[in-house]
Parts: structure tokens; sequence; C-alpha cells
């Protein structure tokens, strides 16, 4: 299983309900990386895309614990033992934990592979991503050029789990 975030140095990931910043070479990555997989987000992340619509040309699977949740346009999956059914239908390589922090957290110590964006700058956050670079289990296995987009300089990296 994989997760993917953006962070900031802070290892903060959203406020109020929204990304920190908008980057579109970051959200082209996020789009090039799950198109045609299963990304597994909260339902407040759901409600934070475009017109609380599901991102396109990928399975959304939306983990709630509210169980008059419902939208056709998704997998509803009311908690952990259900997204575990649910999840046994895919390959864990096609499977992206894409949000929110409670998501994240729920699902950090399955994940094998997490993809982060790290912003070389911080922002007001109320959200973060656990800190991986203080963590054992995690090193980083893949760390792609740097880039430069709306003031700030961010850079793709792969952390791995260490077996």
């Amino acid at each position: 299983m994989n997760s993917i975030v953006i962070v900031d140095e802070n290892w903060g990931i959203g406020r109020d309900n929204d990304l920190l910043i908008h980057l579109p070479t970051e959200l082209k990555y996020f789009k090039e990386k799950t198109e045609g997989k299963v990304i597994v987000i909260g339902r407040k992340t759901l409600e934070s895309f475009p017109n609380k619509k599901p991102l396109p040309n990928r399975t959304n699977i939306v983990l709630t614990r509210d169980e008059t949740f419902a939208n056709d346009s998704v997998v509803v999956c009311v908690g952990e033992e259900a997204l575990k059914q649910e999840l046994e239908k895919y390959s864990d390589e096609d499977i992206f934990i894409s949000g929110g922090a409670q998501v994240y957290k729920q699902f950090l110590n399955q994940c094998d592979h997490i993809y982060v964006t790290k912003i070389f700058s911080s922002f007001p956050a109320d959200r973060y991503f656990e800190n991986l670079d203080e963590r054992e289990d995690f090193k980083i296995g893949w760390t792609g050029p740097c880039h430069k987009e709306n003031g700030v300089e961010f850079q793709f990296l792969r952390y791995d789990k260490v077996k």
C-alpha cells in the first residue's frame, strides 16, 4: 500500500479543510501517480475536492464513521473493517492513502511507500502528517529534482518502509 501527501517544512498538510498551497506541478504529479489507481480518503477530504466530486479516472474510496453518509459517485466504507474488505479487491501497489490527517495516521504503518512532496517553506496549518525523517522505519528511497512555483521551492521524494 502507498500513501501520497504534500507537506510543508513542519509537516503541515492543510488548513480549514484545504491544501496549504496550490501548486500545479504538484497536482499534476498527484494525478500521474494516482490515475487509474485507488485512492482512499476521508469524507472531509472528498468534500474539499472541487464541487465535492470524486477525482476522475481512479477508484475513490471514502472511509467514514458516519453510517448515514451516502454518495453514488464513490465507494463508501463505514469503518476500518469494511475498508479492509474492500481493499482486498485491489493490488496493494495500486492503493494510495490520500488524506486527510486521520486517514493518513490510521494507515501509515501499513504503507510500504510514501510519496511526499516537501515544500521548503512553512504555512499556517491545522492538520499535520507524521514527520517521517524522525522515524527509524522509513527511509528516503528516491529523490526527485527541486521545483519552484508560486514563489515556493519543493521536491518530490519517496520514503520506503525499512523491512
